[in-house]
């Protein structure tokens, strides 16, 4: 009877202890279940359905002549937009060695003026601005005559890749080669280069009240000669800009 009672007993208690484990048997199960069904990387950045996912704006760039101030420095906005426009195409193309330098002869200031800016364009400094003469034909104190002919002893606009340099009659110089067909493409025929000039100066200004006129270079103070040439040689771009409407509609640069 004993042994019955005892039997019975471990029957009862067998079950007792079956049925208090069931809980955490589910429980594990759903666990279970959960992490096979979960995936961070996908669940985590699932949205909606019929939503689109909201990306933030690209920040952008800050722009070298708002950060420059080159408009307190007399510098045109629609010269530098245009200088800008046409140095990204010409670097685009390859045609740059020297990138980051972008060179802005602004003629639609008077020669009285410091009128040429040179921008290093990576690095957000303006590297010089000084005067710089234009063609003796193209006018007294401003610029506003233009030509590609030779012996015209006028200036010619456009873009520009600097050259190799040399010494002449002018002394330290700098070949330019101009990419305008029609608009300054003979430069080279035309010697048209950078070099220094004795009536390039603020004394010349302070007597004249305008600076010297050259034949057709832009020429810039003796001072400025070699460390300016030397920053900008070799493959760098350099525009010479007027608001001269038949240059701006017929340049294939700025309208593409």
């Amino acid at each position: 009877m004993k042994k019955k009672l005892k039997g019975f007993y471990l029957i009862i208690s067998s079950l007792i202890i079956s049925l208090l484990h069931l809980p955490f048997a589910f429980a594990k199960t759903a666990t279970a279940k959960s992490w096979a069904f979960f995936h961070p990387e996908k669940d985590s950045l699932a949205l909606p359905a019929g939503t689109h996912e909201i990306r933030p704006a690209p920040v952008p760039m800050r722009s070298v002549y708002d950060s420059l101030h080159l408009d307190l420095a007399g510098l045109s906005r629609q010269a530098f937009e245009m200088a800008q426009e046409g140095f990204q195409k010409i670097k685009e193309q390859g045609q740059l060695i020297n990138d980051t330098i972008l060179s802005i002869i602004d003629f639609s200031q008077p020669s009285s003026q410091k009128r040429l800016y040179v921008i290093d364009t990576k690095h957000f400094k303006l590297l010089f601005n000084t005067l710089v003469a234009h063609g003796r034909n193209s006018g007294k104190e401003m610029a506003q005559y233009f030509s590609n002919r030779p012996r015209s002893f006028k200036s010619s606009l456009g873009f520009y890749i600097t050259g190799n340099t040399y010494r002449g009659n002018n002394g330290y110089s700098l070949r330019l080669e101009g990419l305008e067909k029609g608009i300054n493409d003979n430069a080279k025929r035309r010697a048209i280069v950078i070099h220094g000039a004795d009536y390039v100066n603020e004394s010349y200004i302070s007597s004249q009240g305008f600076i010297g006129r050259s034949e057709g270079c832009p020429a810039i103070p003796e001072k400025f000669v070699a460390p300016l040439i030397n920053t900008i040689k070799e493959g760098s771009c350099l525009f010479i800009y007027n608001p001269d409407p038949v240059y701006i509609h017929s340049s294939r640069i700025i309208n593409g």
